[in-house]
């Protein structure tokens, strides 16, 4: 089928063609045929590049059907087999070139800089008390229930002189905003919500909430989609993303994106006095799908504020998360401002595996972030700061 349409799309047959049917013609024309019909000649132009035009189409359609046929039946990671059902959805098989080249090699000025600062337990009225965590819930009008003596920075993280220092994302939701992300949320792997562990499977990560837009009729659900860069993503499933900000990061140099992020955060030494007001991480969260209109090309920088997209902000001081912490094992990297998008939000498999090409382009290894990080356990309201801004609920009409 390939060597078919090679032949096809061949442009020396095409010319070869346009020559045989022009001389062939012009060699079997008198002197006295052209005079009387001035324009045969243009007859003839006219109904060769017509013939190559024919076979530019037949050409374009045969490139097609081999790509729909290489790609049908082959293993991805997608949530299922191919459907039919709405032919405008080609399968996408990732053959997108992205750039991947690093910056010349250079010393990291920030390699070593997170402080070992060790989990501790969650004790209330403790001599130290525990600070706030994250991630908590996020719904409109909820209010923690852990009295602090500090605000969240409610402006852009760049009007506070601060800058993303990394990107990685969870699987599921850390945050929980009722009727988005919550447990009615499904997947291509569902979530048991009524038991502690919620885990996929023993070597899998810890799986926090889920979207509501799945639905596995829908060929942006279950076209499989070949992943280049990311690793182990699952077209369907839900992933919260984390851009940590700094005003301690070494913004603007080829050194500004660090894997761990702490080493990024605390990477200039003597410029963090207020961690509330200067470390700070957005969060947004996607439900993956194999659709190009929901492509975005710069995932990597930071939320997209961009009509629904980062409208509806939740700003609230907590912690740093992940799996290692829950409500009986805290983390000490607190306070620091979250600002966290309440709205879930499709986007395409590409635009995510666009980031993970963006961050093997960075001078520092981010390969430990490539793939999706487990949820903690959400956090209980008595661990949860007091001072959620934006929260009020609009008064009704």
């Amino acid at each position: 089928m390939a060597e078919h349409s090679a032949r096809t799309c061949s442009h020396a047959h095409c010319r070869l063609t346009f020559l045989f049917i022009f001389f062939k013609h012009i060699s079997t024309m008198s002197s006295k045929d052209a005079a009387a019909s001035p324009l045969g000649n243009n007859k003839v132009l006219v109904a060769a590049i017509a013939f190559c035009g024919a076979v530019t189409v037949a050409c374009v359609a045969s490139l097609i059907a081999v790509s729909v046929n290489a790609t049908n039946g082959s293993g991805t990671s997608g949530a299922g087999a191919f459907s039919s059902k709405d032919a405008t959805i080609v399968v996408n098989t990732g053959d997108m070139l992205y750039a991947t080249g690093k910056p010349p090699a250079g010393e990291n000025p920030c390699s070593g800089k997170k402080p070992e600062l060790e989990n501790y337990d969650c004790v209330i009225g403790a001599i130290a008390d525990v600070k706030p965590q994250a991630g908590g819930n996020v719904t409109k009008g909820y209010k923690g229930g852990m009295e602090v003596d500090h605000v969240p920075v409610t402006t852009p993280y760049w009007q506070n002189k601060m800058c993303p220092v990394n990107v990685h994302w969870h699987l599921g939701t850390e945050h929980y905003s009722a009727g988005e992300y919550d447990e009615f949320g499904a997947g291509p792997v569902n979530n048991n919500y009524g038991l502690g562990d919620r885990r996929l499977a023993e070597t899998e990560a810890r799986k926090g909430y889920q979207c509501r837009h799945y639905n596995i009729d829908e060929n942006k659900f279950n076209t499989p989609y070949v992943w280049k860069h990311c690793v182990g993503m699952r077209i369907g499933e839900t992933y919260e993303v984390h851009w940590p900000h700094s005003a301690a990061g070494m913004c603007g140099t080829p050194n500004q994106y660090q894997t761990p992020f702490y080493d990024g955060v605390f990477c200039v030494d003597g410029v963090l006095t207020d961690t509330a007001a200067q470390i700070g991480v957005q969060a947004q969260i996607f439900t993956i799908v194999n659709d190009e209109e929901y492509y975005y090309p710069d995932l990597f920088r930071g939320m997209i504020v961009d009509g629904e997209k980062g409208s509806d902000v939740a700003m609230y001081t907590g912690s740093t998360t992940g799996t290692s912490r829950d409500n009986e094992v805290c983390s000490q990297y607190s306070p620091i401002t979250w600002q966290v998008d309440r709205k879930c939000h499709m986007i395409s498999a590409s635009s995510f595996d666009k980031m993970c090409a963006d961050m093997k382009a960075q001078r520092d290894d981010m390969t430990d972030d490539l793939y999706a990080h487990g949820s903690r356990t959400l956090v209980s309201d008595q661990l949860t700061a007091n001072n959620q801004a934006n929260r009020k609920l609009r008064a009704s009409a």
